[in-house]
């Protein structure tokens, strides 16, 4: 049990459900709300089948191009803390991926599924817990549903996203991605000291 609430802040941390809600209203700002519902539903669902695609196969990518999951971890490690202080320090997730949408993309794909839902911490995090030689296939099926239960947070956040945001507004979304910042930063350092230290046992 305790693997799977892990598992499940990992990934609420780099997929910041809150963090997205800004992205979602800016987004959606012109759209009838059964238009809404539709890119809310179409973003969860091509974001979870990236990050399927990554909990299931990116460890068997990694081998064939002959990188190590270790490598792996203590590259997207440092990935991972880098992002983290961008979001403690830096701008948040919501006003970074709103100056995207400014930008004119305006599609459920980008930036809501990607890089917003399917963000590259999350696609890391798809594979470092799901590493074959450190777990078996019960652990992955835990951390699958632990992955699939924070995608279903966001999707019933986006569904009820003018509630929630009326209430929290920007500011309480900034603060909350800022939070996740922080126990991102600690998930980091800890993955890179892991990466190092199975990369020196082999």
């Amino acid at each position: 049990m305790n693997d799977w609430i892990s598992s499940f802040v990992f990934f609420f941390a780099v997929i910041d459900p809150v963090g997205t809600l800004p992205v979602f209203i800016a987004v959606t700002a012109r759209h009838a709300e059964w238009q809404k519902r539709k890119i809310a539903i179409l973003a969860v669902i091509v974001a979870t089948g990236i990050l399927m695609f990554f909990l299931l196969a990116g460890q068997y990518l990694l081998e064939t191009i002959g990188v190590p999951l270790s490598a792996f971890q203590v590259a997207g490690g440092v990935v991972l803390f880098l992002f983290a202080l961008t979001m403690i320090f830096g701008e948040g997730k919501p006003e970074q991926e709103v100056e995207i949408v400014k930008e004119g993309h305006e599609t459920a794909i980008f930036p809501l599924a990607v890089p917003s839902i399917a963000s590259p911490g999350a696609m890391l995090a798809a594979v470092v817990l799901t590493d074959n030689y450190r777990f078996d296939p019960i652990h992955q099926a835990r951390t699958a549903t632990a992955m699939l239960a924070v995608l279903g947070i966001v999707l019933l956040i986006l569904l009820t996203a003018n509630w929630i945001y009326r209430w929290i507004g920007n500011a309480g979304a900034s603060i909350v991605s800022r939070v996740m910042g922080l126990i991102l930063a600690s998930v980091a350092t800890t993955n890179v000291l892991l990466g190092i230290q199975q990369f020196f046992s082999v």
